[in-house]
């Protein structure tokens, strides 16, 4: 069997196997995101965390569910007070392109238009990251999470601007520390 349909059988039939390779770490203190496959690192991209008022949570989590084109609608907060919900696809949506959950309800990774803050504490307890790199890290979690897309499937859903919840067959591992 060639490596391309050994890969595909793999994904489709023992994601709990695929899955397992890869692991992600947020370091809260250099404010970067490293992405693990077979414990090799395999890329780091630098991240936005929660500031002093409200922490990005440590511990271990999971990944599980990924909304992609998500909407935004002002948390009930104080910072949020005259703040507009923002469509999907919406250029001042905050979350950009795609938010993935690791401790529900609230706290998740997603894009930022102020990829200025990057390298920063700025956000409200999210890990904030560009969003192309938010894309990139998302299709990766989805193929080693057991739902792995074809690229115009995403095409499709940014096309849209409708929301698409994806529940992974197999949860990916983040420890942020």
């Amino acid at each position: 069997m060639n490596r391309t349909l050994m890969t595909a059988f793999l994904l489709l039939f023992l994601p709990s196997l695929a899955a397992a390779s890869l692991n992600i770490k947020v370091d809260l203190d250099d404010r970067k995101l490293l992405v693990y496959e077979e414990n090799e690192l395999i890329e780091t991209y630098p991240v936005s965390v929660g500031k002093d008022a409200k922490p990005t949570p440590t511990g271990q989590f999971s990944i599980r569910r990924i909304v992609w084109n998500p909407a935004w609608v002002p948390p009930n907060e104080k910072w949020a007070r005259g703040k507009t919900a923002k469509a999907p696809g919406h250029p001042d949506n905050p979350m950009k392109r795609v938010k993935m959950f690791f401790k529900e309800p609230d706290y998740y990774i997603h894009g930022t238009g102020d990829t200025d803050s990057l390298g920063g504490a700025e956000s409200h307890g999210c890990v904030r990251m560009d969003p192309d790199d938010v894309t990139e890290l998302a299709k990766l979690v989805m193929e080693h999470g057991g739902k792995p897309q074809p690229a115009p499937w995403y095409k499709r859903i940014f096309r849209s601007r409708k929301t698409k919840t994806v529940y992974l067959k197999t949860p990916v591992p983040i420890r942020i520390e």
